[in-house]
């Protein structure tokens, strides 16, 4: 039987459960063989996030934007997608909607499994957050030490870069500094018009 609630739905979901122990969380992550929604735990607090397909949509087309600027300016990333980030220590973890190295894209070079004993954190995190509840998840962002995360609440896409313990709003990324953040938001607010190629396209020769 798994350990995982029933998540079926048509739309974005998030439970959070207290009292969950590291233990629990780990064989979570280890629970392969069952279906589950993204996991995030910060000390004891665990959330189950289920993904609607607008969810998705708009990481991917946040993702293949940033993959595409990086491509045409000649920028070396590694994709690490929603790999799970943990570390026993601060007893946190998570999955990210999307993640990339960029400054540290060489050093992650042919790794394959993440010690965040050894490993960075990834530069770049990208987090949909349509129901506007991710507070847990940017508590565990900034403890795991995400220097910059860009969040999309289903209306814009907005970058924010750690201060100390928090995160402060940016008009312009750290990880990739001449991204060009409006164009993005100008293109996502056209994605139900717009087919997929044509809006990446649009992107690209917008550059």
């Amino acid at each position: 039987m798994s350990m995982i609630p029933d998540l079926t739905t048509t739309a974005e979901q998030r439970v959070v459960l207290g009292n969950v122990s590291w233990g629990i969380y780990l064989a979570l992550v280890e629970e392969a063989g069952n279906p589950r929604g993204r996991l995030t735990y910060d000390q004891g607090d665990l959330e189950i996030m289920s993904p609607s397909l607008s969810h998705e949509r708009i990481s991917r087309l946040i993702g293949r934007m940033i993959e595409m600027y990086t491509f045409q300016k000649g920028i070396e990333i590694l994709s690490s997608r929603s790999t799970t980030f943990k570390q026993s220590r601060r007893q946190q973890g998570f999955e990210a909607d999307e993640s990339y190295y960029i400054q540290h894209a060489a050093q992650m070079q042919g790794v394959s499994e993440v010690d965040m004993k050894i490993h960075p954190p990834p530069d770049l995190v990208i987090e949909v957050d349509i129901s506007r509840s991710s507070e847990l998840k940017m508590r565990v962002f900034a403890g795991l030490g995400i220097e910059e995360v860009w969040r999309h609440d289903g209306e814009r896409l907005a970058a924010f870069l750690l201060k100390g313990e928090t995160y402060e709003s940016s008009a312009a990324s750290r990880a990739l500094p001449d991204f060009p953040l409006e164009r993005a938001n100008q293109l996502l607010a056209r994605r139900d018009e717009l087919g997929e190629q044509d809006l990446v396209r649009r992107f690209v020769e917008g550059m």
